[in-house]
This record gives C-alpha cells, sequence and structure tokens, in this order.
C-alpha cells in the first residue's frame, strides 16, 4: 500500500494541494452530493513552522495560476487566523472601565488567574456564536475571494475548538470552499465515524463534514 499523502515530504504535499485546490471541481464545488464545502489539511503537531512557510507558498503559488474556471486567472485565497482574530477582536472591544481595553485588562489579570480561571474568562469573552463567527462573516462579505483558509486552531485552543468553529460556519461560509489546517489529525473509522484529533493526541471531537483535503482528487 502507498503512504498517505499527508505522510509524505512536503513538497509532495504542496503539489497534491495546488493540484486540488487550483482545480475546476474543488473552486466549483462539484461532486459534493449536498455536502459542505470542508476541507481539513492535517498535519504534525511539529511542523507548525513549516507549515505556515508552505501556506504562504501555497497563497502565492495559487494567486499566480491561471486557472480556467477562474477565466484565466489565478485563485483568491482569503486566510484568517483565527488566534490573530481573537487578539484583534479583544483589542477591539473596550474593557470595564472607561477608556480601556478588554485584551489590557485580560493581559493585566492573567498571571494571577489559575489555568481553569483564565479558560472560563476567554471562553465568556470570544464566544464562537457572539463574537468569533460574526467577525469571520463580516470579512466573507467584505472581501473578493474563491476559497478560505482558517490557521491558527492549536494557538486557540482549548478555549477555542474547531469542531465548534466548523459547526458554527456551515452557514455563513458554505458558498466557497473552506480548507482548515489543523495540526494534527482527522480519523475516519466505521466504528467511531470521524473525529479531530488535535496534536495527535487530544480528541477534539466528533465532526463528520469535512473531507481530508490529502484523499481528495480532481
Amino acid at each position: 500500500m502507498s503512504e498517505k499523502i499527508s505522510q509524505q515530504p512536503l513538497a509532495n504535499r504542496f503539489d497534491h494541494l495546488v493540484r486540488v485546490i487550483g482545480s475546476e471541481r474543488f473552486l466549483l464545488m462539484r461532486g459534493l452530493n449536498n455536502d459542505l464545502p470542508f476541507y481539513i489539511c492535517e498535519y504534525r503537531a511539529g511542523e507548525a513552522t513549516e507549515m505556515q512557510r508552505l501556506q504562504r507558498q501555497l497563497i502565492n503559488t495559487l494567486q499566480n495560476l491561471s486557472v480556467p474556471a477562474l477565466s484565466g486567472r489565478g485563485v483568491k485565497v482569503l486566510d484568517i487566523n483565527l488566534y490573530d482574530l481573537c487578539i484583534e477582536l479583544l483589542k477591539a472591544r473596550e474593557g470595564s472601565s472607561p477608556g480601556s481595553r478588554l485584551w489590557d485588562e485580560i493581559r493585566a489579570v492573567e498571571a494571577d488567574l489559575e489555568k481553569d480561571g483564565l479558560l472560563e474568562l476567554l471562553q465568556n469573552v470570544l464566544g464562537i456564536e457572539e463574537y468569533l463567527i460574526p467577525a469571520i462573516g463580516e470579512r466573507l462579505q467584505q472581501t473578493e475571494f474563491d476559497v478560505l483558509f482558517l490557521s491558527g486552531i492549536g494557538e486557540v485552543f482549548p478555549y477555542i475548538r474547531s469542531h465548534n468553529v466548523l459547526n458554527n460556519l456551515q452557514s455563513t461560509a458554505k458558498d466557497k470552499p473552506t480548507v482548515m489546517f489543523f495540526p494534527g489529525e482527522y480519523r475516519h473509522s466505521l466504528e467511531q465515524g470521524a473525529s479531530l484529533e488535535l496534536f495527535g493526541l487530544l480528541h477534539d471531537d466528533k465532526y463528520y463534514r469535512a473531507f481530508n483535503i490529502y484523499e481528495t482528487q480532481v
């Protein structure tokens, strides 16, 4: 049996991603059988730095393609890093005192909070339905793009969980393909269904409405 593409060298994975994301079938969301156009790009947690470089190179390469399905132009990628977005949201919100920022208040108390207390605080002020998804939706409306990239999954764990993001994006980001760069494994089995295993160790939760992009053919 040949080695899975997700286990092959980065150069091989890069070539596969360019071939799939730049294809007419992917961009026009054909062959989904009414499934959502959500894709998981899994990678080993130790490859985080290399994957950041690969992602930047991937965006540049796709932009410079000549894609017949796009009238000969390249693929426009909207790249959203969830960690950066969370910081931006906290900096934009007012704190409890006039003239203060929520971001500054959290930084001021962080050192004195237990881990569980900080987790509860961040989950309260970064509600997915109330803040994160509307912010993503706003960017989708303001940007002309062909594919949405989501990254920063490991950095926002555990106060934001990847399956919650995908579940809540189902009504917001269904008109264009979405690729989530995931530091772990997207596992499928007949017995247990599909699940996102963060860092290859932590069972994030069951999620079955996405495709593994390395198993996607054109």
